[in-house]
């Protein structure tokens, strides 16, 4: 058997927690299995390293973030082989370019086009466990290029695909996926199964146990998915296609900060405006979440998004810039907004959600500012000092924390 194991920084953080996921791997190796160990940068290495590069230039470009930020997983990998080798078990590490995972040239948000297997297959052949960095992949002009935040668990994906795992284990600091953030809801409860879809909302929504674009890739090369914690050896939740048939209305609720609501003023209310807005957007790797248009008035209207935060700044310097192109009268912005989405499949079938999160959301005295939905998740933009309550309100309204 083949399993592929991904850890986070939470899980490497130091000598002792790197000693407890060697012995995890050496746990399956002596049991005859094949091990691929992917690993995140050891704690909160990569945060340290973005606050050494804003103290030396705080408009450094991303292709030289990328080269900095790439070091961390080379940290990690190279102190967990030393760690398995001191165990008496044969290890080797290998970075993007030893084993060449190629991407496509976004820095700071590359995707994989292509990963080489020989030089896994021939270290896994020679009976070593293989340590592979994540986060990271190389580009068309032979830099690094990372993968954006969280991006070692798309690389654990991506390695399982390539290599027809029969196991992807992704390991964290908690024990699976809950139906909340235990953090903050204190009667979370974990779920021993969800769906590529609602993982793929939950994580897009907030959640921050995967990274979306890994399960964008699982779903679409059948890599089923386990969640567990490295500090204990509970079962985790499966993320796969179905789950059974009978489900709750609502399997989670999902909540995030850290993001920002733009608005453009007094735009032409004419066919193709907003297409032109949001394609410029787009052409600057802008990600936009929740639109709403006013309706038009005197022949013009608005249009309010959101986007993350760390983008606000492009966002902002883009429309300026075409703000005449794009008939802007004036951008307007708000910080400290948060989103609430609920996630469920049993939502397909089943009218009424929207009503009853609206109304936990107006029991609580909390204001919705913007709505989006999907098929399987409405979400609503509030204050961001309301975020807490209202998890804990709309996770009580659908039963999450009880059987």
């Amino acid at each position: 058997m083949l399993i592929v194991k991904k850890f986070g920084g939470s899980s490497v953080a130091d000598k002792e927690r790197i000693y407890r996921v060697a012995r995890r791997c050496i746990e399956d190796y002596k049991k005859g299995h094949q091990v691929v160990v992917v690993l995140s940068a050891m704690g909160d290495t990569t945060d340290e390293l973005l606050e050494k590069a804003k103290e030396i230039n705080p408009n450094a470009s991303k292709r030289e973030l990328d080269m900095l930020l790439t070091t961390g997983e080379q940290v990690s990998v190279s102190l967990m082989a030393m760690a398995i080798n001191a165990l008496g078990i044969p290890a080797v590490s290998l970075n993007a370019f030893q084993v060449m995972m190629y991407s496509t040239s976004t820095y700071g948000n590359a995707r994989f086009k292509k990963v080489d297997t020989e030089r896994i297959y021939h270290e896994l052949e020679s009976g070593k466990i293989v340590i592979v960095t994540g986060f990271q992949a190389v580009n068309k002009y032979d830099d690094y290029a990372t993968l954006g935040r969280g991006g070692s668990d798309t690389t654990a994906v991506a390695l399982a695909s390539v290599l027809h795992a029969d196991q992807c284990e992704i390991y964290t600091d908690v024990d699976g996926v809950y139906t909340a953030d235990p953090r903050v809801v204190k009667n979370a409860r974990k779920l021993e199964a969800v769906t590529y879809d609602e993982m793929l909302e939950l994580a897009a929504h907030g959640a921050k146990v995967l990274h979306n674009r890994s399960v964008e890739m699982a779903k679409k090369y059948g890599v089923q998915l386990v969640v567990r914690s490295s500090l204990n050896e509970n079962e985790g939740t499966i993320v796969k296609e179905t789950v059974k048939m009978e489900r709750m209305l609502v399997t989670g609720v999902a909540g995030e900060k850290d993001i920002v609501r733009i608005s453009v003023i007094g735009i032409d209310d004419k066919p193709g405006v907003a297409f032109k807005i949001f394609n410029t957007l787009a052409k600057n790797k802008i990600n936009i979440d929740i639109i709403l248009q006013s309706i038009g008035r005197e022949g013009t209207k608005d249009i309010s998004f959101t986007v993350a935060e760390s983008d606000l700044e492009a966002a902002l310097n883009v429309l300026e810039e075409h703000k005449e192109a794009l008939t802007i009268k004036e951008v307007k912005y708000k910080k400290d907004v948060a989103k609430v989405s609920v996630v469920g499949d049993g939502m397909m079938s089943n009218p009424g959600v929207a009503a009853q999160m609206f109304e936990a959301l107006y029991n609580s005295r909390i204001n919705i500012n913007m709505i989006s939905t999907s098929e399987i998740r409405i979400t609503v933009l509030i204050a961001e000092s309301d975020l807490d309550k209202a998890l804990n309100a709309v996770h009580e309204e659908f039963g999450l924390g009880t059987y």
